[in-house]
């Protein structure tokens, strides 16, 4: 019995990590927009090895476009763009200690969503002091998947803010109704004294 309750931190311990290691991946919010809006996205870069993210390339979707990019205290950036001169790709780099393990960081940027997007998908390429790369850009059940927002439609946005309104007046008139009943029992009561 005393080797089993000293197993179980252990294992917990275990378990936490594989865990952590499992959920830790570039990520990008939100993961839900709405067509034809201006939105900022906020990219999330874990360090999941024992050594620092010194670079971390980001791929524009298509139907996004970049407006402005914040930038981020100890990382410069440099963007690709295409013939139109619209941005195709950003690469934020690190020449200090970059990313130290254990450590996460945010890039915020501003972008438009065209107004017939279905979703975005955003590739992303970090880069480690030794050099390796992971590269995020496979499907959502892989190990390295890439991060997707989910592009609704304003149409359906709008039928449900509808929705949601009209929902408003069948709940006063349940109230009001509720008010009436309560008034007329305590002017019953009022009359039978």
């Amino acid at each position: 019995m005393k080797k089993i309750l000293t197993l179980i931190p252990i294992l917990f311990l275990a378990f936490s990590v594989i865990v952590n290691v499992a959920s830790a991946h570039v990520t990008v919010d939100p993961s839900q927009v709405p067509e034809n809006s201006w939105q900022k996205f906020t990219i999330k870069v874990p360090t999941e090895k024992d050594i620092p993210t010194t670079k971390v390339q980001v791929v524009v979707p298509d139907k996004a476009e970049i407006m402005s990019l914040e930038p981020a205290a100890g990382w410069s950036y440099t963007t690709e763009k295409d013939s139109g001169g619209k941005i195709t790709s950003v690469t934020w780099s690190n020449d200090g200690k970059g990313l130290l393990p254990g450590e996460f960081m945010e890039f915020n940027i501003m972008a438009k969503v065209d107004d017939n997007a279905k979703e975005l998908r955003w590739k992303a390429y970090q880069t480690y002091q030794d050099g390796s790369v992971v590269k995020w850009i496979g499907p959502e059940d892989s190990d390295h998947p890439a991060s997707v927002t989910k592009v609704t439609a304003t149409e359906e946005q709008n039928s449900e803010a509808k929705n949601e309104n009209a929902s408003w007046p069948l709940i006063l008139s349940i109230v009001a109704a509720v008010l009436s009943v309560v008034a007329l029992v305590i002017s019953l009561v009022k009359k039978r004294k």
